[in-house]
C-alpha cells in the first residue's frame, strides 16, 4: 500500500483458491466376481453329468451282459455261436453309448479349460481395473493436497486503491466509527508515502483521531485546530487578494441561507470589495466588521475609532460610500446580515503563532458551539482552502490529500467551487456525507471523475436512492470478520485536542524555533503496519476474531441490506471503459496487520500469476465473477472412474483394449492354449450330433459357450427335472 500516486480505499475479501472441500475417500474394493462364475461352471457341469446319466447306465448294463456271456460260455452254459452273437450286439450297445459319453467328457474338459482362460483374463482386468482405481485415487489425492495448500497459505485480503483517471471519492453515509476506519486507512497510506493530507472535520465526531496517532507515532507531528476556540491561531485568508478574500467571505455570509439565486451573492461581493479597497492591505475582519456597522448604521461608530480599528479618514468614506439614499434601500439590510455573520470571526488571526512543519493538518469544530456557529466557520474554512488550492501549482497525483467530513452542512455552491479547484490542480478530494440531501444528490458522482462509496444508510429514502445509483448486480461478499467486529463496534464521544493552542507567538523575544526534520517516506508496507498496530486500537480489535480461513456471507444490494451494513463496510462502485465496477471493501485499517493481508490488489496478483512460468505458477480458477473468483472443484472421493474392462452391467463381459499395456503386478495370461480352446469351440458349434433344439434354447449364455447333452423324448434334459 505504499505507493505514491494512488489512494487505498479499503480491503476486499477473495479467494483465488477455493476451499477443496474434504479429501478424496478411500476407493471402494473391486467385487471379485470369478467365484459366482465358479459356481455357474461347476452347476453346469452337474447337470451335464446328470443328463449322462442313462448312458452311462447303458454302457454298464452292455459291460456287464457282455461278461455274463462270456462267463457262461466259458462255463458251457451257452454255446459259443450264440455267445459270439451276444458279444457282437454288446459291443455295438457300448459303441452307440460310449462315442456320445466320449465327446461329452472332451467338450467338458475344453469347456473348463475355456474357463479358466476366461477367469484369468477376468482377474487380470479386475486387477487393472483396481490398479486404475487405486492411481486415480492417488492423483486425486495429490490434486486435492495441492488445492488445499494453495487454499491455506493463499491470502485473502487484497487492497482495493481508487482506479486512475479519478481524483475524487464520495462516502456516502455511515457512523462516526465506519468513517473513523476510513479516514485511518485511507489518510495512514498517504501520510506514508510522504503525501500531504489536510482534514476539515464538520462532522464533530473527531473521526480522524486515529490518524493523529498514526501520524505522531511516525514522528510526523500534526497540527490540529479546534474551531471556535484556535480561531486567533488560525489565519487561512493571510495573503489573499481583495478579491479573492471579499469572495471567501461573501460566501461565509450565505451559510445561513438557503441555496437559491446569486442575487444577494453579488450585493454582499460588492459591498466588501468596496469596503476592502477603503481599508487597504491591512483589511482585517475585526476592521471589515466596524466598516459593515457604519454602513448598517449599528451602534456607535466612535468605539471603533477609540479601538483603532477605523481611522476617520476610513470612517467617513465609508459612509458615502454607496450614498445616503441607497444606504437607506438596500446597503443598510445586506451590511446588517454581512455584520452579523462575520462578527463571529472577529478574533480570526489575532495571535499568530509559530507552527512547525507537518504534512497532516486537522481543522475541526467543537460540537459545543453553535450549529449556526459551526456551519460558518466550516464555510469560512472550505473557501479559504479553496481558493488556497487554487492558487497552488499543479501537483502529482493525490500528492495533496483533502478530506471534507460532513460535507452535507455545506452549500452546493461552496461544494462546486472546491470540486473544480481540486480537479484543476491535481489535489485529491475526499467528500463524506451523512446524508443524502437533495443538494449533495445532484452532485453525487456526477461532477468530474468521481467514485462513490457507500457505507451504512440511516433511512429508508437514503438506502433507496443509494441503490438505484449501485444498480443490479452479482451478490457480494460479506467476510465473517468484518460482521464479528460490527457487533462490537461503537461510536466514541471522544474529541480532539488541539496542537496549536501552546505554540508561539509570533514577535516574541525568543529565538526562531528549530523544527525536527520530516520523516522520509515509508520503504514498505511493514512501517506502515507497525504504526496501525502500535497507535491505533484497530490492531488489538481483530485479535478476538476467528482464527484460520474466514467464511463469508453473500449480500445481495437492496435498500433494506444498505441499511444493516456493518459499520466499516463499504460498497465502493464507480463507472470504467468496461462498464461499472462494483466491490464490497472493509475499511477496516487493522486488517493491514493480518497475515493474509496482501500488498498488491487483486487484479495486479491475478496478472502476476500468469505471468510467472509454468512450474512456479499456483493453479488458478478457471472462471471469475465479478469482485470474487469461483474455482472449480474438484470430484468426491469414493467415485470409481470408468475405464475400458470395467463391467457396464451384469452378464456382460468387457474385456481390457488389446492395446492397454498389463499393470506390472498383474499375472501374464496364458495365451498358449487359447487358439485350441477357440477351435474346440467351433467344432462344437458345428457338431450336428447336438440337436438343433438345444442349440437354438441354449446354444449361448452370457456370451459364453454351453455343452448341452441330448434331449429326452419329452423334449426336456433330465437336469431340468431338478
Amino acid at each position: 500500500m505504499v505507493q505514491a500516486d494512488r489512494l487505498y480505499v479499503g480491503w476486499r475479501y477473495a479467494q483465488v483458491h477455493p476451499d477443496p472441500g474434504p479429501p478424496p475417500s478411500a476407493p471402494e474394493p473391486v467385487r471379485a466376481e470369478g467365484g459366482r462364475a465358479a459356481y455357474a461352471t461347476s452347476r453346469e457341469l452337474s447337470a451335464e453329468h446328470l443328463a449322462g446319466r442313462p448312458l452311462r447306465i447303458a454302457a454298464a448294463g452292455g459291460g456287464a451282459f457282455a461278461a455274463l456271456i462270456m462267463l457262461c460260455a466259458v462255463f458251457g452254459a451257452l454255446p459259443w455261436a450264440f455267445a459270439g452273437a451276444g458279444l457282437v450286439a454288446c459291443a455295438v450297445v457300448l459303441a452307440i453309448t460310449g462315442t456320445p459319453l466320449w465327446r461329452s467328457q472332451q467338450h467338458a474338459r475344453a469347456r473348463a479349460e475355456a474357463e479358466a482362460v476366461l477367469a484369468e483374463q477376468e482377474r487380470v482386468a479386475r486387477e487393472r481395473e483396481r490398479l486404475a482405481v487405486v492411481r486415480a485415487h492417488e492423483d486425486a489425492r495429490k490434486d486435492w493436497e495441492r488445492k488445499r495448500s494453495a487454499y491455506e497459505e493463499q491470502r485473502e485480503w487484497y487492497p482495493v486503491a481508487v482506479p486512475n483517471g479519478v481524483d475524487r471519492v464520495d462516502v456516502v453515509g455511515g457512523t462516526l466509527a465506519g468513517w473513523t476506519a476510513a479516514v485511518t486507512t485511507m489518510g495512514a497510506a498517504r501520510l506514508a508515502v510522504g503525501a500531504r493530507v489536510t482534514v476539515i472535520d464538520l462532522s464533530e465526531g473527531a473521526v480522524a483521531r486515529d490518524l493523529l496517532g498514526v501520524a505522531a507515532q511516525r514522528g510526523d507531528d500534526p497540527l490540529v485546530w479546534v474551531l471556535p476556540g484556535d480561531l486567533p491561531r488560525l489565519d487561512a485568508t493571510r495573503g489573499l487578494g481583495p478579491e479573492a478574500l471579499a469572495d471567501v467571505l461573501s460566501l461565509v455570509v450565505s451559510a445561513g441561507e438557503q441555496e437559491g439565486g446569486t442575487q444577494d451573492l453579488s450585493f454582499d461581493n460588492s459591498i466588501l470589495e468596496r469596503i476592502i479597497e477603503v481599508l487597504g492591505p491591512g483589511a482585517t475582519i475585526p476592521r471589515i466588521t466596524a466598516a459593515l456597522r457604519v454602513l448598517a448604521q449599528v451602534g456607535d461608530p466612535r468605539d471603533d475609532l477609540r479601538r483603532g480599528l477605523l481611522t476617520d479618514d476610513e470612517l467617513a468614506r465609508v459612509a458615502s460610500l454607496f450614498g445616503r439614499d441607497a444606504t437607506d434601500r438596500i446597503v443598510v439590510r445586506r451590511a446588517w446580515a454581512l455584520e452579523a455573520q462575520l462578527r463571529k470571526l472577529e478574533r480570526l488571526a489575532t495571535e499568530p503563532v509559530h507552527l512547525p512543519p507537518s504534512r497532516l493538518h486537522v481543522i475541526s469544530m467543537d460540537r459545543r458551539a453553535g450549529v449556526l456557529t459551526n456551519r460558518v466557520l466550516g464555510t469560512y474554512v472550505t473557501t479559504a482552502l479553496t481558493h488556497r488550492v487554487r492558487e497552488a501549482p499543479p501537483s502529482g497525483r493525490w500528492d495533496h490529500t483533502l478530506f471534507l467530513c460532513g460535507a452535507e452542512k455545506l452549500r452546493g455552491d461552496v461544494l462546486d467551487r472546491l470540486i473544480d479547484a481540486c480537479e484543476a490542480t491535481g489535489t485529491g478530494l475526499v467528500l463524506m456525507y451523512r446524508s443524502i440531501a437533495p443538494h449533495v444528490r445532484e452532485r453525487l458522482g456526477r461532477r468530474g471523475h468521481a467514485a462513490v462509496g457507500f457505507m451504512r444508510l440511516g433511512n429508508t429514502a437514503d438506502a433507496r436512492v443509494a441503490a438505484e445509483h449501485i444498480g443490479a448486480g452479482p451478490p457480494l461478499l460479506v467476510a465473517e470478520i468484518t460482521d464479528a467486529l460490527g457487533e462490537n463496534l461503537r461510536d466514541t464521544a471522544d474529541g480532539y485536542a488541539s496542537t496549536v493552542a501552546f505554540a508561539r507567538r509570533r514577535g516574541d523575544d525568543l529565538n526562531d524555533p528549530v523544527w525536527t526534520p520530516l520523516p522520509e517516506p515509508a520503504a514498505d508496507d511493514s512501517v506502515l503496519v507497525e504504526q496501525i498496530s502500535t497507535a491505533t486500537s484497530w490492531g488489538q480489535s481483530l485479535l478476538g476474531t476467528p482464527e484460520g480461513k474466514q467464511s463469508h456471507r453473500e449480500l445481495v444490494v437492496e435498500p433494506g441490506q444498505l441499511q444493516e451494513l456493518p459499520p466499516t463496510a463499504m460498497i465502493f462502485t464507480h463507472a470504467g471503459a468496461a462498464g461499472r465496477r462494483t466491490l464490497l471493501v472493509d475499511a477496516n485499517p487493522g486488517i493491514i496487520t493480518l497475515p493474509t493481508a496482501h500488498t498488491m490488489e487483486f487484479e495486479e496478483y491475478l496478472r502476476e500469476q500468469q505471468a510467472l512460468p509454468e512450474e512456479e505458477r499456483r493453479p488458478l480458477p478457471e472462471a471469475e465473477t465479478g469482485a470474487a473468483a469461483e474455482a472449480e472443484r474438484p470430484s468426491r472421493g469414493g467415485e470409481r472412474p470408468s475405464h475400458e474392462g470395467e463391467r457396464s452391467h451384469e452378464g456382460e463381459r468387457s474385456l481390457p483394449a488389446d492395446d492397454e499395456p498389463p499393470p506390472p503386478l498383474a499375472a501374464p495370461v496364458n495365451e498358449t492354449g487359447l487358439p485350441r480352446v477357440r477351435e474346440a469351440l467351433a467344432e462344437l458349434s458345428a457338431s450336428e450330433r447336438l440337436p438343433r433344439q438345444a442349440r437354438g434354447r441354449h446354444a449361448q449364455t452370457s456370451g459364453q459357450w454351453r455343452i448341452v447333452p441330448p434331449l429326452r423324448s419329452t423334449g426336456r434334459h433330465a437336469a431340468d427335472d431338478d
